[in-house]
């Protein structure tokens, strides 16, 4: 900026810390300039805070300072012509309309005609070209700041400041709390405040606002409540139709069949009871949302409708104002259980074929009294016809997999190997695909388990995303089957579908028809079949392989592809 041609004083030449010429003089980021020395030990004095004497901005971090080699130069010219000429600086008063700075007298400096004009020209064609970055003089900043009687209405009924006395009507915008006009001139100086009253009456607008929006998400959850309940009514009734198809078609069968009839009956009232529990639980999650949101709804509408007290007015809106915890239930749904629908399917299979199995039906009988409902006798066929000779893809192991010379058996390492980051490798989840892709047709394959306390088993999609936290569910090209903390098994379904096994099986059978997207898993040991998903596969399958983490040695042991061999 250019100053008036009429005044120059030694003041616009001066630190304003040490009020003496500027020596080695360097400018902070908010403009204002000061000695390398002297602003260097103001900040050494402060604890790790950084504020402009003048303006006192805060800065995160302690700025670099350079010497403004312009401001250096026209200093040092001044020091030079004012000794040349013999001038001396005297202390007089400030003329009408010059603000001087509390504390600080007011020296200008008488110069001889001529070179007065000349350090006026020098100073404001530095000012004026932006390479003089200098603040203006000290005193002005006193200009700046908030009077009492420049923010008090008169006849204020706030509480009183603790410290000045004076009533607290200023809201601080920078610490968010009231201040009186004497903490302006204080600790808050150079702040942004603007009446307490009005800042309190934009708050109100605002929390009325955040109540509407509360209502707006109760509705929504009220809604997602309806829409359960419908999807709940919608799943009993067909299981009740299949419960009724399922006793009819058992009428005509042999008094013999009466207890598989019981045992699937209950099977289709598991699932009944399961959807209950599921809607029950979501229910239950948005029942607790909506009381918290009315419960937080009304906080806020009490609190828009509060007295004007201010101070207790923003003490509880700090703990109001944020947005609630809540749960996304965009994506949430009921859906009925993935056996809903296989004991009618069973049943009118049986029937139709009940005259060329009727000569085995003894022994039918009696394999499915002793097994669970959830097992089925597998096929009498060559498994071996459908056999798929499968080895790892060393190219998508994560580092952490160890794979064996012969691309069989893969375990999981404590620490991590150099390997190239490929497109196609997993790079959080320890797992592996198997080298053989299949877009159609039947295949089998064996794993070994052992004793192992964890594992996945399954198959892929090609396209899967294998980089980052993976969401594995069917929904995003992931089928297998979980084994966890030794004895609990399930499907990766969201949320997970649990199995029943007994007893665990060393061996799996894993057993894919593309055509008909069924993924089936046996126990090779018992020659059981225990679970099957039905979905539709549109992309090319691989198998999938992941021996899990050590856990302290635990789960130490390898996944081992074996030859497949004959049925029994």
């Amino acid at each position: 900026m250019s100053y008036p041609a009429d005044y120059l004083s030694e003041e616009q030449f001066s630190c304003p810390i040490c009020l003496d010429i500027f020596t080695n003089p360097v400018s902070t980021p908010c403009g204002h300039s000061f000695c390398l020395t002297c602003i260097t030990s103001y900040w050494d004095s402060r604890a790790k805070t950084w504020v402009c004497p003048i303006c006192k901005e805060s800065f995160r971090k302690r700025p670099d300072l350079h010497i403004n080699h312009t401001l250096k130069e026209i200093t040092e010219q001044f020091k030079r012509m004012a000794e040349s000429s013999g001038s001396t600086a005297t202390h007089h008063q400030p003329t009408p309309g010059t603000i001087q700075r509390p504390g600080v007298p007011l020296r200008a400096v008488e110069l001889p005609g001529g070179l007065l004009t000349e350090m006026k020209s020098k100073f404001q064609r530095a000012s004026s070209s932006g390479n003089l970055l200098s603040s203006p003089p000290p005193y002005e900043a006193c200009q700046r700041r908030f009077s009492a009687s420049g923010y008090s209405a008169g006849g204020s009924t706030g509480p009183p400041c603790p410290r000045h006395g004076l009533s607290l009507d200023l809201f601080c915008k920078n610490d968010q709390m009231c201040v009186c006009a004497m903490c302006l001139e204080g600790e808050h100086f150079g702040h942004s405040a603007i009446p307490a009253k009005r800042e309190m009456n934009t708050k109100k607008s605002q929390l009325r606002i955040k109540e509407a929006e509360l209502q707006g998400l109760i509705t929504a959850r009220e809604k997602k409540i309806e829409e359960i309940q419908i999807a709940l009514a919608d799943i009993q009734a067909n299981a009740q139709q299949e419960a009724e198809v399922t006793v009819s078609m058992f009428r005509v069968l042999m008094t013999s069949m009466e207890r598989c009839q019981a045992e699937l009956l209950e099977l289709v009232q598991m699932g009944r009871n399961a959807a209950e529990l599921r809607s029950q639980a979501l229910i239950r999650d948005l029942q607790e949302e909506i009381a918290e949101l009315k419960k937080r709804s009304s906080s806020l509408l009490q609190l828009a409708q509060s007295t004007d007290d201010h101070i207790t007015f923003f003490k509880a809106y700090s703990s109001l104002s944020g947005p609630p915890p809540l749960k996304s239930w965009t994506e949430v749904t009921l859906t009925p259980d993935p056996t809903a629908g296989a004991v009618l399917r069973n049943v009118t299979q049986m029937v139709e074929n009940l005259q060329d199995e009727l000569k085995r039906l003894p022994q039918i009988c009696l394999r499915s009294a002793a097994e669970s409902p959830t097992k089925r006798q597998i096929k009498v066929r060559k498994v071996e016809e459908y056999a798929l000779d499968v080895t790892l893809d060393r190219d998508s192991a994560h580092p952490r997999l160890i794979i064996s010379e012969d691309s069989k058996q893969v375990l999981c390492s404590d620490r991590y190997f150099t390997v190239t980051d490929t497109p196609e490798r997993f790079d959080r989840v320890v797992c592996v695909l198997g080298r053989q892709g299949f877009n159609s047709g039947r295949h089998y394959w064996e794993v070994l388990v052992g004793d192992k306390t964890d594992w996945d088993l399954g198959v892929a999609s090609r396209s899967i995303n294998r980089k980052g936290k993976i969401c594995v569910s069917p929904a995003n090209g992931y089928w297998f089957m979980s084994l966890r903390d030794k004895n609990e098994y399930a499907f990766r379904t969201d949320p997970s579908t649990p199995i029943l096994i007994n007893p665990k099986p060393q061996k799996i059978g894993i057993y894919v028809d593309y055509e008909k997207g069924q993924l089936s898993f046996y126990s090779v040991d018992t020659k059981t079949h225990f679970f099957t998903y039905t979905d539709t596969f549109t992309d090319t399958l691989h198998p999938f392989f992941s021996p899990c983490t050590n856990k302290s040695g635990k789960n130490e042991g390898p996944l081992i592809i074996c030859p497949v061999g004959p049925a029994d």
